[in-house]
């Protein structure tokens, strides 16, 4: 990376950081929220309760019960606690458990690592849960290390715009809803920050990342409009499940709009796919040109729709597949519990898992061809933006056209 690569890239990092401390500040104006902790490592507090990790470190008694018919488990045991002021000290508490619930947790065992709840009147500790995020960060930590070490350079990048989108979603996009916001705005401005930062951070300020960033803001685009008409055709309401209904009741002073909760989700769901397409097709295209020597307009287009085919047919499936997946238990027990097809398709959360789809699927179609014409202009005599360095192998010198 030269100079004014790193110049540039530097510029980047700054601006987006200067795009989240001022996004934030704005979001969270108007933003009322009871005070709680965000660390396992000290206790939280969620109004009188007071939340800790712990790990087990004996079992001091067992006792079970049966109570109509079914058997009730209570499980004393010890405890260290993990985190804040009160790390190292030792605690007794209990687990409550029945077969009165179909699926509920194991019974505690020594050197589980659990989160004990406590209130602020007595010295009563009760297991709440397993602490499950240390496998998680192990995990990511190992994913992370394989990304940099495949990708070295661009893995790094890739890691820093995740966590650069991951921080607008929780600094800017979600506070700007709570603090009742325009959720539509927000959205473009999250999707517009994320597709921006992403691909100049990882691609840098090339013709690839250039003609990426420009077919898949258009596909957004269209995927917004269609999404805003499709709320409109549809008569959505917004109210599909237990969460939605929980938003509803909220005492705010601006009361969410669960329409625009729909159209942000969609959004923000498509935005990742859309921008994988436009990025194939970029890359794929340099490849083309670079290697293959291709350098008039037409045939780059025609590569870039051959190409996105190829893509499409793929990406169609993994949208499909992603959000049945993420919604299979509840599919299942509805299916179970309607006998008419006309009614299940007619359900609010299913057209909207299909709508999510469909939109997403609009958006790359329009992607593919309008990335394979950038490219086409980019990559031969009409584009004038910085090139991506050439390798320095002499027959891929030689069977490149500078442009």
């Amino acid at each position: 990376m030269n100079m004014n690569n790193k110049l540039f890239h530097i510029g980047v990092l700054l601006a987006s950081v200067i795009f989240l401390f001022v996004g934030n500040r704005i979001a969270s104006a108007n933003l009322e929220l009871p005070t709680a902790g965000n660390n396992l490592s000290e206790h939280t507090v969620v109004g009188e309760l007071y939340f800790y990790a712990g790990v087990v470190t004996h079992i001091i008694d067992r006792v079970k019960e049966d109570i109509f018919g079914f058997t009730n488990t209570s499980i004393e045991f010890g405890a260290r606690l993990t985190g804040g002021g009160r790390r190292g000290e030792e605690v007794v508490a209990t687990q409550l458990l029945s077969d009165f619930f179909i699926a509920g947790d194991r019974d505690v065992e020594i050197g589980d690592r659990v989160l004990l709840v406590s209130d602020e009147f007595s010295d009563t500790y009760f297991f709440t849960d397993f602490v499950r995020i240390n496998a998680l960060v192990v995990m990511g930590a190992i994913f992370l290390a394989l990304v940099v070490i495949f990708a070295r350079a661009k893995g790094l990048n890739a890691i820093i715009a995740l966590v650069l989108t991951c921080l607008a979603i929780f600094l800017v996009f979600i506070p700007a809803i709570l603090s009742g916001r325009n959720i539509y705005m927000a959205t473009i401005i999250v999707c517009l920050f994320s597709v921006v930062s992403t691909l100049l951070i990882v691609i840098g300020p090339n013709k690839k990342a250039w003609s990426a960033m420009l077919g898949c803001l258009g596909g957004v685009l269209l995927a917004g409009v269609l999404m805003a008409a499709m709320d409109i055709v549809l008569n959505l309401s917004g109210v599909v499940d237990q969460e939605s209904q929980a938003l509803l009741m909220l005492s705010t002073a601006s009361p969410i709009n669960l329409r625009a909760i729909i159209f942000a989700g969609v959004i923000l769901g498509a935005v990742g796919a859309i921008m994988d397409v436009a990025m194939t097709i970029s890359s794929s295209l340099w490849e083309v040109r670079e290697v293959g020597g291709i350098s008039d307009f037409m045939s780059i287009v025609k590569s870039g729709i051959n190409i996105g085919r190829d893509v499409l047919g793929t990406m169609l499936n993994t949208l499909i597949l992603a959000y049945i997946g993420s919604s299979l238990s509840l599919i299942l027990v509805i299916m179970i519990h309607t006998t008419s097809y006309v009614e299940l398709f007619n359900m609010e959360l299913i057209i909207i898992e299909f709508v999510r789809a469909l939109v997403g699927a609009f958006g790359m179609f329009l992607t593919i061809p309008l990335t394979a014409l950038i490219c086409g202009w980019l990559y031969t005599k009409g584009g004038k933006c910085p090139d991506v360095p050439l390798r320095g192998s002499k027959r891929l010198r030689e069977g490149s056209v500078d442009s």
